[in-house]
This record gives C-alpha cells, structure tokens and sequence, in this order.
C-alpha cells in the first residue's frame, strides 16, 4: 500500500471509529508502528487528526481562525445557543465564554432580559451592547485574539471576584475519551478559572465538536452540569456521553 493510500485510510478510520490505534493499523496492514505513527505525525502537521498516546483523535474545525469559525456550523451554533439562552433567567448572573457559539447566544437572549452577564470576550460584551436591561462586566486581561478574549494572571485575577449562577462554556472538542478540550494552554487554564466561579458550567458543543479533540484539557466531565447539542439522540458520540453519565440536552 503506498503511503498516500495509508493515509487516506488513517482518516477513514478516523471519520468512522472515532480514534486511530497505531498498534492495531500497523498489524493489520504489516508494516511497522513507527511507519503510522510517522503517517499520524504528518496528519497532525496539516491539522487532520489530533495525535495522543498510541494513536489518534479526529481533529476540531473550531482550531481555526476567529473569523473562519463565524462560519462553520452556524445553523448549529444557533441552535445550541436558542436552548442555552433558556439557562439565563431573570435576576441571575452568568458568565459568557468567548467564541462564536457564545456571541449567537447574546443574539437569542430576550431584549427585555434583566440580568448580569460576565465575560472575558470583548466581541461578546459589543454584542450585548444593546440588551439595556443586562448589566455587563468586562474581564480585562492580556488579549488572546485566535478566540478574542482575555487570559493570562490579570483576567483570572479578576474573576476571582465573581459569583455566577451559571458559567456557558465553549470548547473545541468534546470527546468521549479525551474530554473537553480547547487548543490553547492559558485559554484552558482560564475557562477552568471561570468554571470555579460559577454554581453550575454547561457546556456549548455544536455537532462538529463532539468526537472532536484538541491538544489541551479543559474540564473533565464529572465537573459539568451537562452538554447542549444539536446531534441526534442517534450520534454515536452522544450514546456513549449518556452511557458515562453525561446529562445531554439536544437543541
């Protein structure tokens, strides 16, 4: 088999497993694991898988840039996001993650909302602009402009000063195995910051993040009140989340 068609293979397997296990590829096709693993290196350089230990993880589309995200899966998102304006009741606090799903779901809050909003994104602070009744608190801090939004000692310095009903969390990836990962190690460390700040974080996963990894941990699931989805009950992904006990709710 020549390497092109290894490769191509590798993702198929990906696409319809779920995961790549270089010992098990390397058996069935009689060459070597430095030969897949080699094959999974080049795959993570050009962002098609997420490589871990023994093998792979398909990778996330949301790693893209901050302005390419706005389009992908954007039915989905304001899907994900109508259900997780539903969490945001009147009088409460809740903190706003940044991204995109985040930003559509400042879009599906009620115009007469009164509430308190929390967030270390500018974009979605900008949104809220015009939702007279939200109060809006503005986490400052050094700017991370692949999610447009603050991270480092300062932001996390700051939201030590809150206490939120409910945190809305976004990721990357959401993996059965893997967990809840984002691709940036400060970006992680300050969604688990904000996470420590809040009574109850869901988390906001449109289709394409779930099977989905990234290259750092955010939460692991036993720390969430649940996951908002638009995947079918049918999703493979969705089936093992409720088997480990995950609360899922479809949008």
């Amino acid at each position: 088999m020549l390497v092109g068609e290894r490769r191509e293979l590798l993702l198929a397997r990906l696409a319809a497993d779920g995961k790549v296990l270089a010992k098990d590829v390397a058996a069935e096709l009689g060459v070597s694991e430095d030969s897949i693993r080699r094959d999974l290196r080049d795959l993570a350089a050009a962002g098609l898988c997420q490589r871990v230990y023994g093998g792979a993880l398909p990778a996330s589309p949301a790693v893209a840039d901050y302005a390419r995200r706005g389009s992908i899966a954007v039915d989905g998102k304001d899907r994900v996001a109508a259900a997780a304006a539903g969490l945001v009741r009147p009088g409460s606090t809740v903190i706003l993650d940044g991204g995109t799903t985040t930003l559509a779901v400042t879009r599906a809050l009620p115009r007469d909302l009164a509430a308190t909003v929390v967030t270390h994104s500018p974009t979605v602070a900008a949104a809220l602009l015009d939702h007279h009744g939200i109060e809006v608190f503005l986490l400052g801090g050094r700017l991370f402009r692949h999610s447009a939004v603050t991270c480092g000692a300062a932001a996390a310095e700051a939201a030590q000063a809150i206490s939120a009903d409910v945190f809305l969390l976004g990721v990357t990836g959401v993996h059965p195995e893997a967990g809840l990962t984002t691709g940036d190690a400060d970006e992680a460390a300050m969604k688990r910051t904000l996470a420590r700040r809040a009574a109850d974080t869901y988390v906001l996963a449109s289709a394409e993040k779930l099977g989905a990894a990234s290259r750092f941990t955010v939460l692991p699931f036993a720390d969430i009140a649940g996951v908002i989805t638009d995947a079918g009950e049918d999703d493979q992904n969705v089936q093992k989340l409720a088997a480990m006990g995950v609360a899922v709710t479809a949008a």
